[in-house]
Order: structure tokens, then C-alpha cells, then sequence
């Protein structure tokens, strides 16, 4: 299964016009990559599998409420930004990276989805000025490093289920990643193969790091 069928699958309540928005994805990563390569040939495939319901499983381990805000550090070529941005109509998502051409990309993703709730700025995590109340990335950097570049842009005013911090998607085995944090902050590691039952999805986690 493949496309926004994929996405209903798992998410049965989309709006037609949030179906809308997905189904334009492929075709304005198809037109954009051979331009500027943000996805491999082989995940442009799968883009609805490998990246947008990949993206989506922070939509199952958390709802953002209306009005909240989200940085998506390191975003690449939108994800799992544009995604959420989808998914939450009624929250606000900032994404960043540190390379022009992809901010690009990213932008005219935005734009050819009609997608009024994001901003894409080419920024560095050490620029950003803002306080947000979640940071999500995707296979960015290590947890410390994400802890060090993150803990300073998170809001100290609480209105989520979980406190404010970190949200990542990340792959393989983390143990050794996790003890080597230096905060003694909450982590908590959900398998992403428990929300979706594609292979894809083995060893793939949400890890959450509370704020301070």
C-alpha cells in the first residue's frame, strides 16, 4: 500500500482537504529533486511510507494543541515538518536547516500544498531566537547534541499532556546513545512498530527528552 491510502489507513479522520495536501507531495518532490536531491530515488518510491507516515508518528505519541508551537530542527527536505504541519492545521511549525537549497525546496513544498501554518528559514540551531514548545527532528544528530541546541528554545510555560522538550525520530539501537546524555533528564523511547506494522518501521523509535 502506498500513497494517501497508507496515511488513511492509520489515520481515518483526514479531512479531504488534508488528503488533498498529501496526494500534491509526491508530485512537488518529484518535480523538485532532480533540482535539488533531498530524498535518495529509492525513498522517493516510498515517500508516503519512508518519509510522511514515518514523520506522522509523532501525531501518535503526542497531539499538539491549537495554538502551539513547534521548531523542526534540522529539517532537510521538510520532515517531519511538513507532515505535522498537515496534520495540525491549528498549530505552528518553524523549519530550519542550515542549507539554502533545501530551505528552497522546502518552501516551495509549502507553497505548492497551500500550507499557511510553516515558515522555512535557513538558520543553524545556534541562530534561532524564537522559544517554541516542542523541537522535533529527524535523524539530525545525537541526543546530547540535540539536548544542547534545543533545551535553550523551549518555552517554560506548560499546555501539552507532557512537559515541553524534545521529540526525535531516530533508528537502530540507543541505548548506549541515551546513557551517554549528560542531563538526567526524563527520556522515554516508544517503537515506532507499534503505531505502524510496516517493516520498514522495525527499529525505528519516537524518543522523547523532557525540557528543563
Amino acid at each position: 500500500m502506498e500513497g494517501v491510502e497508507l496515511l488513511s489507513k492509520y489515520f481515518p479522520n483526514l479531512s479531504e482537504w488534508q488528503i488533498d495536501q498529501f496526494s500534491r507531495l509526491k508530485p512537488l518532490y518529484e518535480e523538485w529533486n532532480p533540482r535539488v536531491n533531498v530524498i535518495s530515488r529509492k525513498d522517493l518510491d516510498n515517500l508516503y511510507e519512508r518519509h510522511i507516515l514515518h514523520s506522522l508518528a509523532i501525531a501518535k505519541y503526542i497531539r499538539f494543541k491549537p495554538g502551539a508551537t513547534v521548531l523542526d530542527l534540522g529539517t532537510g527536505g521538510g520532515f517531519p515538518g511538513i507532515p505535522l504541519a498537515i496534520f495540525f492545521p491549528e498549530s505552528h511549525f518553524t523549519l530550519i536547516d542550515g542549507t539554502g537549497k533545501k530551505i528552497q525546496v522546502v518552501e516551495a513544498v509549502l507553497q505548492g500544498c497551500e500550507i499557511q501554518n510553516a515558515d522555512a528559514i535557513q538558520l543553524r540551531a545556534e541562530e534561532v531566537r524564537g522559544k517554541f514548545d516542542f523541537v522535533v527532528t529527524r535523524a539530525v544528530a545525537e541526543l546530547s547534541h540535540l539536548v544542547r541546541w534545543s533545551f535553550p528554545l523551549l518555552k517554560p510555560e506548560q499546555k501539552h499532556a507532557i512537559p515541553n522538550g524534545i521529540i526525535a525520530l531516530k533508528g537502530g539501537n540507543l541505548q548506549a546513545e541515551i546513557k551517554a546524555m549528560v542531563t538526567k533528564e526524563f527520556v522515554e523511547q516508544v517503537s515506532i512498530h507499534g503505531y505502524f506494522k510496516e517493516d520498514f518501521f522495525a527499529e525505528k523509535s519516537v524518543v522523547y527528552v523532557q525540557g528543563p
